[in-house]
């Protein structure tokens, strides 16, 4: 698998086999993520990755958990801007109604939302973390070093689901791992083999198209 067929084929799996994943395939993902780019080296990224039983119990422990009141950080601002959240509204349209769950199906929409929990079935669980006194710079290292591991995933047959879900109960899984309450409990990543029949990961996504997000200048020949 090449980069281009390793970036269009990635998508956020939310619905996993449940095979395990040896240990030695995601040691070497790491390995390779390493050399993910980061403003000055800082390389601000850290993480718990947590497989079984030690998953189980985390698992067990979000279920029973309330969000962090107030959270940490939010990740919904851009819902102020209507453009961009008319793009959060068709893809719940698209993912819900892929899973045939109504608008006013409530218990299914509960259910669906308690699977973030669970890492919706996966293995593995990576929990990305760092120091708080880091600034949005290095948060966007971090973004780059996670998709750097998604992409690794990808090329070894592998998929993943970037989850901010975790970002909301960060104080409970800090406290969990024994994290120092000085870091960010930034978001968690799952790792596994992807459920092919299963419709959440068969719905068509949408993209914006490139000329509403990028201007080209100084080029001889640029097409209209």
């Amino acid at each position: 698998m090449n980069v281009t067929e390793a970036v269009r084929s990635r998508r956020s799996v939310r619905a996993f086999t449940g095979q395990p994943v040896p240990f030695e395939t995601i040691r070497d993902l790491l390995e390779g993520a390493r050399w993910a780019p980061s403003g000055c080296n800082f390389q601000p990224w850290e993480a718990t990755v947590l497989t079984g039983e030690a998953l189980a119990a985390l698992q067990a422990k979000l279920l029973a958990a309330a969000p962090d009141d107030p959270l940490e950080y939010r990740f919904d601002a851009p819902n102020a801007s209507p453009r961009h959240l008319a793009r959060l509204q068709e893809l719940g349209g698209q993912m819900y109604g892929a899973m045939a769950v109504g608008r006013g199906d409530a218990d299914g929409r509960a259910d669906f939302a308690r699977q973030n929990a669970r890492s919706f079935g996966a293995p593995v669980l990576l929990l990305a973390h760092f120091p708080k006194l880091m600034g949005p710079p290095q948060w966007s290292d971090v973004g780059m070093w996670l998709q750097t591991i998604m992409l690794l995933a990808r090329e070894a047959g592998l998929d993943t689901c970037p989850q901010e879900y975790m970002g909301m109960y960060g104080r409970t899984i800090k406290a969990h791992l024994g994290l120092s309450d000085d870091a960010l409990l930034f978001c968690g990543l799952a790792l596994g083999y992807r459920d092919a029949d299963a419709p959440v990961n068969q719905f068509e996504r949408s993209r914006v198209a490139l000329a509403d997000q990028v201007t080209f200048a100084g080029f001889e020949t640029v097409p209209a």
